[in-house]
């Protein structure tokens, strides 16, 4: 295995880490009694020898129990938990609700002068225009650019990732501002930063979902690779490239290094892009180039405020203050003197509900945490440990679940995020007789057509099962570690949500399988959800 990939690996394990629940795991459940025999044939595959499976079918309109294995057991359920925070923020801000961020000036301003500092303050708007559609929707990708390390590349929008930005800086010099004297700052105060996975502290502010992307192609063999695009292209972050071409028909890969810069806010911070691009290969999961890698923005609140003071020297306003430099929080002023009398401009983001519909289909890990502090402020709190308690009695009292039913550490599902098989299905029949119904369902991938569920086609080998195709509506869910040998353990794959069988009826589900196997890839793995789905199928096509 390439050095490169091996990185990849480890900063995917990095992503997942923490896989032992606190909960016991139940000895694997062999027979799966209760369960047609072709479901049983897949569960009992040789990799699945130390799995335990856990499924479960109600009928969606009566809540009768057709198949119930393992329902009562928590379990690992990796990015199913999503389900959860994406459903309790629709429920509590609305599909319509927005984010807004705004401008101000501590000062006044004179003959086009602003005499004293200008405020940007976060919204915890996690796109920030980034995908931003001009149908008012988010543009989505088959492999989305925040996965692009972990599965070894990704396909990128497109769109502007600095769109809000130069809307904003654009306002500003409508107003006749020309010059800036002072400092430009960024009020990253929204809520408290909470730690994103052992990379960095996430805080409200956000350029490009805290990346920076690098699309490269081969040229010809012995030559160096072409970077297509940097984006977004700043003088906060510089990319250096080192891949080359090769002959061949292998898989490319790529080692961004360092992925976790630590000079953001310094002058000259940059990284470099190697690796290797066969002229006749294609990177994972892709059947052709450009192969994507990025960077991350670890001082996200120093990166925003460059790219902001960029815009605005494009939209003609002179800045007095360092365009690289670390965001000067000490100049904040109080909260409450940020007003609407001092206020140049603003930025209104789309409706929640395309947020949804981008966590939710692309599994979109940081989109998913921020969700979750957007939670907890409607609440009242700003702390990651106030959103998590907040949500949890959302849960046990709104929609009666059972405390003991779940154990969740941030919105995503990663570390030792745990829940029984009841607990998600009773959630998704709840969330399916609430006015948000349908945009909850909308936002779930679907098999064979969208989303993480795009890419699954083995279940279509069986003619009887290719019309399961459009009809599987489910969140996906993965969690994986390394072994002492250097394999990839598959400690959870998961699905759940809803099924139009082909008889009509329509049924809620989970599947789930701990302890999935090791592989020596990651996109070996792919099988195990491949097995996912053609079970789904055989739920559409029988029942």
């Amino acid at each position: 295995m390439k050095k490169s990939l091996i990185t990849a690996l480890l900063l995917a394990a990095a992503i997942w880490a923490g896989c032992e629940s606190h909960t016991s795991t139940p000895q694997p459940l062999r027979p799966f009694t209760g369960l047609p025999e072709n479901i049983q044939a897949v569960m009992a595959k040789p990799n699945y020898s130390q799995a335990t499976w856990s499924l479960l079918v109600v009928d969606s309109q009566t809540g009768q129990t057709i198949y119930n294995l393992n329902s009562t057991e928590r379990l690992l359920i990796g990015s199913v938990r999503k389900l959860f925070s994406v459903g309790t923020a629709l429920e509590r801000l609305g599909p319509e609700h927005r984010f807004i961020t705004t401008v101000h000036r501590l000062g006044e301003v004179n003959a086009g002068i602003l005499d004293g500092d200008l405020v940007l303050r976060a919204s915890g708007d996690v796109t920030m225009g980034l995908r931003r559609l001009p149908d008012e929707t988010m543009a989505i990708t088959r492999i989305d650019h925040n996965e692009a390390v972990a599965v070894g590349s990704a396909e990128l929008t497109n769109t502007d990732p600095r769109l809000a930005y130069r809307q904003l800086a654009q306002q500003i010099a409508d107003l006749g501002v020309t010059e800036i004297s002072g400092e430009v700052v960024v009020d990253d105060r929204l809520f408290e930063p909470f730690d994103f996975r052992g990379q960095f502290q996430v805080t409200p502010a956000f350029v490009n979902e805290d990346l920076v992307d690098v699309a490269l192609q081969p040229t010809i063999p012995g030559s160096p690779a072409e970077v297509l695009e940097v984006r977004p292209e700043s003088a906060a972050f510089s990319v250096t490239s080192t891949a080359m071409t090769v002959a061949g028909s292998g898989t490319a890969l790529l080692e961004p290094d360092p992925f976790l810069p630590d000079c953001i806010g310094v002058p000259g911070c940059g990284g470099t892009v190697s690796g290797e691009l066969p002229v006749d290969g294609a990177p994972p999961f892709s059947e052709d180039y450009p192969i994507v890698t990025n960077f991350r923005m670890v001082d996200p609140t120093s990166f925003v405020r460059t790219v902001f003071i960029e815009e605005l020297q494009k939209a003609g306003v002179t800045v007095q203050a360092d365009l690289v430099a670390p965001n000067p929080s000490g100049l904040l002023p109080a909260p409450e003197a940020l007003t609407d009398a001092n206020q140049l401009a603003r930025y209104t983001s789309l409706p929640f509900s395309q947020y949804a519909r981008l966590i939710l289909k692309v599994s979109f890990n940081l989109g998913a945490d921020t969700t979750l502090m957007q939670f907890g402020l409607a609440h009242g709190v700003a702390t990651l440990a106030e959103a998590l308690e907040a949500e949890r009695q959302t849960l046990t009292g709104d929609f009666r679940i059972g405390s003991e039913e779940f154990l969740f550490f941030e919105g995503a599902g990663g570390g030792e995020s745990a829940a029984t098989a009841e607990a998600v299905v009773d959630f998704l029949q709840t969330m399916a007789s609430r006015p948000t119904a349908a945009i909850f369902r909308e936002s779930l991938p679907v098999l064979g057509v969208d989303g993480t569920l795009s890419i699954l086609s083995e279940y279509q080998t069986d003619p009887s099962l290719v019309g399961a195709s459009g009809n599987v509506l489910a969140k996906t869910g993965t969690f994986a570690s390394g072994t002492p040998e250097g394999l990839i353990r598959i400690r959870c794959r998961a699905m759940a949500g809803y099924i139009s069988t082909r008889s009509g009826r329509e049924i809620t589900f989970l599947l789930n399988v701990n302890n999935g196997g090791d592989f020596e890839q990651f996109i070996e793995s792919a099988m195990v959800n491949e097995d996912l789905a053609t079970i789904s199928a055989i739920l559409w096509r029988d029942l």
